[in-house]
């Protein structure tokens, strides 16, 4: 007998809930939620945004689905290979997800319908672009009213994104620490003055959160007000938009963002070691097709493993390089890779209510395959993780594993070693090998050409 077990993410909306049933994932809608879901359905916007690939498509299911009772229907959403979360996100990812709930809130609006929410965790990324994913964030517009996520977008997305444009980039990290957002009034005293000379900005943040302090001129926050017409309504939309529109932030100054540009690899070596890394990855067979890029940098070695057909996630603490991984995906339209602000030495943990409500990194895997190329010293010996501990977490991340192995006598190894004591005497190929055979089986081994690094390719026992 199947059991359906509803997720820990979805229990805040009376419209429905999200659950799974023998691994698939399905929306009920319920009875709360009828006269919008005819709305929505007939309104011709649903049919709208699901075509141009706006809101995830669905199919529906009988209604003997349903799990509880008050079940007025039951769909089946198109599956997100990945579920990522926003402060996961570069600060792009950040910026077309906000423009993308701008651009569904004026539709609905023209269809008569308006988002009830606007959380950035109803933004996921398919196909190498952001989509909606909460099909019952729509209500029926009713003239004069406020949009009601009208401060909800300005935590999610508008205040993050000023933060790391006109601050530090870092500050998007905000977002794991406030769920709902970073509070408005945090964010006006991190900003720079000169924000306040933006009217963006002072409106949407500075006066918006003396609002919520209760000390703002009236008049000064316009989704506050008593009453707000459509042309209001529509005129704060467009400001919220070129507010964000007009926010950018440029890549500068990070340690590994130029990684592939300022490394002891000449153009032969390079080819080699793609040439290898691209041979391993057609000696994997894993059943789960997905594959993990551990410390990807700018994913160049991302896109070998989804030409061999992988959804791949590429995964590097480095702001300035996924922002650019990002922006070649979205240039390029590569659909099978995802790259995401990813720390391994600290990577996202189980959040929200319960501690249940967002997953940790791990609880999203297994993958079928993992890279780790360049990465092993970093961990290693930047920070301190014995080999065996390394290993282990290989184990739990993926069937098999691609290595490459950075030796002591490498370049890149002797910067690391610049500004601390050399304490890593098991750090070699056989102290590594050893490592890992508790874990792994060795399939292939070979020293990468032109260099002293090695690569190998292990499957978990």
């Amino acid at each position: 007998m199947t059991i359906a077990e509803r997720l820990n993410s979805s229990f805040r909306d009376p419209s429905g809930f999200i659950f799974r049933s023998g691994g698939v994932i399905f929306r009920q809608i319920d009875a709360p939620y009828k006269a919008d879901w005819l709305c929505l359905s007939e309104s011709g916007l649903l049919a709208e945004l699901i075509d141009e690939g706006l809101l995830v498509a669905h199919e529906s299911a009988p209604l003997s689905c349903a799990v509880s009772e008050g079940a007025i229907a039951v769909i089946r959403p198109e599956p997100i290979p990945f579920v990522s979360y926003p402060y996961e996100w570069s600060f792009s990812q950040l910026k077309d997800a906000a423009l993308l709930t701008i651009a569904i809130q004026k539709r609905a609006i023209a269809r008569g319908m308006s988002l009830k929410d606007a959380s950035a965790y109803n933004i996921q990324f398919l196909r190498g672009r952001p989509i909606f994913i909460d099909t019952l964030s729509f209500e029926r517009y009713r003239e004069g009213e406020p949009w009601v996520a009208y401060g909800q977008f300005c935590r999610h997305f508008l205040a993050p994104l000023a933060l790391m444009a006109r601050v530090d980039a870092r500050l998007g990290g905000l977002l794991k620490l406030h769920l709902d957002g970073v509070p408005l009034d945090l964010a006006a005293r991190l900003l720079p003055s000169a924000t306040r000379l933006q009217p963006g900005l002072l409106a949407h943040i500075h006066v918006h959160a003396r609002a919520q302090r209760g000390d703002a001129r009236p008049g000064m926050t316009p989704a506050k007000a008593a009453h707000l017409s459509k042309t209001g309504l529509l005129a704060l939309i467009d400001s919220l938009e070129a507010t964000v529109a007009h926010l950018s932030w440029e890549p500068k100054n990070t340690e590994w963002a130029e990684y592939y540009t300022d490394t002891n690899y000449d153009a032969a070596a390079m080819a080699d070691k793609r040439r290898l890394v691209a041979a391993y990855i057609d000696d994997s067979k894993p059943e789960i097709r997905t594959c993990w890029d551990l410390g990807a940098n700018d994913g160049s070695f991302s896109k070998l493993a989804a030409e061999a057909g992988y959804y791949t996630i590429a995964m590097d603490s480095d702001l300035a390089a996924v922002e650019k991984a990002y922006l070649d995906v979205r240039g390029s339209h590569e659909s099978n890779v995802l790259p995401l602000i990813v720390d391994l030495t600290n990577p996202s943990p189980m959040l929200g209510w319960a501690n249940a409500e967002r997953d940790s990194l791990l609880d999203r895997g297994p993958a079928g395959l993992a890279l780790s190329l360049a990465l092993i010293h970093h961990l290693a010996i930047g920070n301190n993780v014995p080999l065996p501990l390394i290993a282990e977490f290989f184990a739990r991340v993926g069937e098999y594993v691609i290595c490459e192995f950075v030796p002591k006598g490498d370049s890149q190894v002797a910067r690391l070693l610049r500004s601390r004591e050399d304490i890593f005497d098991g750090y070699h190929e056989a102290g590594f090998e050893a490592a890992m055979s508790a874990n792994f089986e060795l399939l292939r081994s070979e020293a990468i050409p032109g260099t002293v690094r090695r690569l190998y390719l292990f499957r978990r026992r």
